[in-house]
């Protein structure tokens, strides 16, 4: 049987709070697709919560493709189809769960899909400005790379992949270097985990695009992508 907590008064918004609950209940599996939830009432007295506050994190829930309510038929988990999985919020409560792996690894099918290309753009595409970037957070990779700085190179990692989606000058490639930057940085850290920075595979990307080369900056970025380099995909898959 699915249990919550009360909810404790904090800074943080009560119907913040009661959605980030059921969300993780659903988000791990603990509640299923298309189960029930218990009626406004109960869901009242288990969270010590007004009956505004909960219709606020139905709301909420609702809006983020998690569930669906209908007159005279209760609240009902929606199926994970209608999740919707780049909401950063939502991107936020995975980052919660006990286990991240598996929405970790379909990040990863994710970022394949997407990132060789925009490394292939960004290497005819870059301004000389985020070239001059892109040189500046290498070299602070670099840097942390040798140093077995984890967070230094977790935050100049993902602000380095952020820069080449920007250097697409694509507006719709663009927001998956905000949209994703959350969970990219837990994605990360997985992959240094244990000193395997991948510090040649960058060096790849970046040379690929400082000299225009895009099918080099394809080739490199799919090289780092590979399930060999990612100690998550190998763990997931293992």
């Amino acid at each position: 049987m699915t249990t919550f907590s009360l909810v404790e008064t904090s800074n943080r918004r009560i119907h913040v709070q009661v959605a980030r609950q059921i969300a993780r209940k659903i988000l791990s599996g603990e509640l299923k697709e298309n189960e029930k939830l218990p009626n406004e009432m109960e869901l009242c007295d288990i969270f010590g919560v007004s009956r505004t506050a909960l219709r606020e994190s139905t709301k909420l829930l609702s809006a983020k493709g998690l569930i669906e309510s209908k007159p005279k038929v209760g609240t009902h988990v929606c199926p994970r189809n209608q999740w919707h999985f780049l909401d950063p919020q939502l991107l936020d409560w995975i980052q919660d769960l006990d286990d991240t792996q598996p929405f970790l690894a379909q990040f990863l099918g994710l970022r394949k899909a997407i990132e060789p290309e925009a490394c292939a753009i960004a290497a005819t595409k870059a301004t000389v400005e985020q070239r001059k970037t892109l040189s500046v957070l290498f070299q602070k990779m670099t840097i942390a790379a040798n140093n077995f700085d984890y967070e230094e190179w977790t935050i100049n990692d993902q602000l380095f992949h952020q820069a080449i989606f920007a250097s697409t000058q694509n507006f719709f490639y663009i927001p998956f270097a905000n949209i994703l930057s959350t969970i990219f940085k837990q994605f990360i850290d997985h992959s240094a985990e244990g000193g395997r920075f991948c510090l040649a595979e960058h060096k790849a990307i970046y040379d690929a695009i400082m000299s225009g080369d895009s099918d080099k900056a394809r080739t490199a970025s799919i090289q780092l992508l590979n399930d060999e380099n990612q100690k998550l995909a190998q763990i997931v898959n293992g």
